[in-house]
């Protein structure tokens, strides 16, 4: 079945139909089991009535058992004989004998017998036997018996008596299980019948209710195949006014969406600005070679040159962010952040402000792991925007802040205002729009620096320097020093 409605809807039935079942069973046990023994305290009581006649001194002659038709008995001796049996009592079976004639009694000893007979009666005599009911639990089974024509089931107990002839007696009383037999099987068909009403029951409601829980999910599907087809990711599903697992799923896809559709339209973004920012060197180059075909003489050689590297800068830019986008993970090699700083401010041009490094001698090694390529670019970035921003100078530390390893650039320029300071991470977003293209870059320098530095494990923020200039500061996780990795990856 594909449905989870109808799956969940023969689950729940087969449950119930397991526990009624059993319960059902359960209820039958203990009806019978009951009923049997209370049918077996009527035989009982029955037995115990009879022996205790004969236990008065009641001859079998005398003795009337069963004075009703609803309570066979049957007086067997010590020989299993049978003595006496209740009126009209035609079969009887489950009392250890089938027989339903009273065998005449053994004869008893005259006066004249010999003298150890005389010995055993002058010792009878002295001791004379006497009768009782014995009080043990009496012996319960079942059986037929057949009274006046009918043959019907029992219970029966067997309770045994002396009597005052020292004769060792057991009485057979019965007790009819046609009660117990109709409770019974009125309840069984009751079940039979009432279980599959009670069946029905359990699936329609149980249909019903998974219907009512499970249509916000069909909500959401409908609402999720039509955003598929418009391609319109501005559309949300119906949240529920629950604050179940289904209210919680749409509130979850929606915020998918909402981050989707950011993705998306930074993607779309980052194409259109893309596209403007490569046109214009692409432009301005292809401008230089007509003339440069058409005058040779006039063909601006070194702007062309610029043009070329600042594509080829772009170029690189664009492909690193398409990298870092598709979620490709850094390398794990040590790299030492000091010596990476003083070896990009070795490659900083002579006519720039050259930058003022200061490493903290006391801090240990102070190397992370990742790619040696990307961090060298983030330094490369926050040192060519502090020199593009300075007035004077530009001062680099590197120090280690408990776990962390500290690289802090600051420059004495205008600084960034508060309200800038997570704009300017955005890509493409440049705050000196009125400068040129040339001079201003083309706004994706510190995108990639943030986003290198996210890929690491660490961050980069932007505040106010001493001198009121920015101040970039760049986290990043020490490398512990037990799982050191020397191999480089320039990544």
């Amino acid at each position: 079945m594909r449905s989870v409605r109808a799956r969940a809807t023969l689950g729940a039935t087969l449950v119930v139909a397991v526990a009624l079942t059993v319960a059902g069973l359960a209820v039958l046990l203990v009806l019978r089991g009951n009923l049997t023994d209370r049918a077996g305290l009527e035989a009982e009581v029955t037995a115990r009535e009879v022996a205790g006649e004969l236990a008065l001194g009641t001859t079998y002659a005398e003795l009337d058992p069963g004075d009703d038709d609803t309570h066979p008995v049957q007086v067997t001796d010590e020989g299993g004989r049978v003595v006496a049996v209740s009126r009209e009592l035609e079969a009887i079976s489950g009392t250890g004998t089938s027989q339903v004639a009273p065998v005449p009694p053994a004869p008893t000893p005259s006066p004249g017998d010999d003298d150890d007979d005389d010995e055993d009666e002058d010792v009878d005599d002295d001791d004379p036997p006497r009768s009782e009911v014995s009080s043990d639990p009496p012996d319960f089974t079942n059986g037929t018996a057949t009274v006046d024509g009918e043959t019907a089931d029992y219970r029966f107990a067997a309770v045994e008596v002396t009597t005052k002839e020292g004769v060792t007696l057991t009485v057979h009383a019965g007790a009819p299980l046609a009660a117990e037999q109709e409770a019974v099987d009125t309840v069984r068909t009751s079940m039979l019948t009432g279980l599959p009403l009670m069946l029905l029951v359990v699936a329609g409601v149980t249909w019903l209710v998974t219907r009512r829980a499970l249509r916000p999910v069909e909500g959401i599907r409908q609402e999720m195949a039509a955003i598929t087809a418009s391609e319109d990711l501005s559309r949300r599903v119906p949240e529920p006014d629950s604050r179940d697992e289904i209210a919680r799923l749409a509130r979850t896809t929606n915020e998918t969406l909402t981050v989707l559709e950011a993705s998306v339209d930074r993607q779309r973004r980052f194409v259109a600005d893309a596209s403007h920012e490569l046109r214009s060197p692409i432009a301005s180059l292809r401008t230089q070679l007509e003339v440069g075909e058409a005058h040779p003489e006039l063909l601006d050689v070194p702007g062309a040159v610029a043009d070329t590297v600042r594509l080829q800068v772009l170029a690189a830019d664009l492909l690193l962010l398409a990298r870092l986008d598709a979620g490709e993970r850094p390398g794990r090699a040590a790299v030492g952040l000091d010596a990476l700083v003083r070896e990009e401010v070795s490659q900083r041009a002579v006519d720039r402000i050259r930058p003022d490094v200061s490493v903290a001698d006391d801090s240990g090694p102070l190397e992370v792991a990742g790619s040696r390529g990307q961090l060298a670019r983030v330094i490369g970035n926050l040192l060519d925007n502090a020199q593009r921003h300075a007035e004077r100078s530009v001062a680099v530390a590197v120090r280690a802040d408990g776990g962390d390893v500290l690289v802090e650039v600051t420059d004495d320029g205008s600084g960034v205002p508060e309200a800038e300071r997570d704009r300017i991470f955005e890509r493409f977003v440049r705050l000196d729009d009125a400068r040129s293209r040339d001079d201003g870059g083309a706004g994706l320098g510190l995108a990639i620096a943030r986003d290198v530095a996210a890929r690491h494990g660490g961050t980069l923020t932007v505040g106010e320097g001493p001198g009121g200039g920015a101040r970039f500061t760049l986290r990043l996780p020490k490398k512990p020093q037990d799982g050191r990795d020397g191999t480089a990856e320039d990544g």
